[in-house]
């Protein structure tokens, strides 16, 4: 587990890029004030999903509107059909760390 910051610096409902060890992250606070990680780039059109918007536990790609499942990765929006890698999220006084192993098996290219 890698730290990436504290909690305190990733209001609800907003997004920040991290790069963890070379690979881009997008942490996720949602409204809910879960945290979660996925790769910060759209299966479908290869952009950064941090610049999209979080609804729920979702989160949309803002170039054409492909949206993730943040728990698993899945697409539960087209046009992207593929998945993105999500990655463990755990919280220890206070910030934020992070793991490269994908909990769910995508291996991005």
């Amino acid at each position: 587990m890698i730290r990436v910051c504290a909690t305190a610096e990733i209001p609800k409902g907003a997004v920040v890029s991290a790069d963890i060890d070379g690979v881009q992250v997008a942490v996720v606070h949602t409204d809910e004030g879960s945290f979660h990680a996925v790769r910060d780039e759209c299966s479908h059109a290869a952009v950064a999903l941090s610049e999209g918007e979080v609804d729920g536990c979702t989160l949309e790609c803002w170039l054409h509107g492909s949206r993730f499942d943040l728990r698993t990765g899945a697409p539960t929006g087209l046009p992207a059909t593929e998945p993105v890698p999500v990655f463990p999220v755990e919280i220890r006084d206070g910030d934020i760390y992070v793991s490269l192993t994908p909990s769910n098996g995508v291996v991005a290219p």
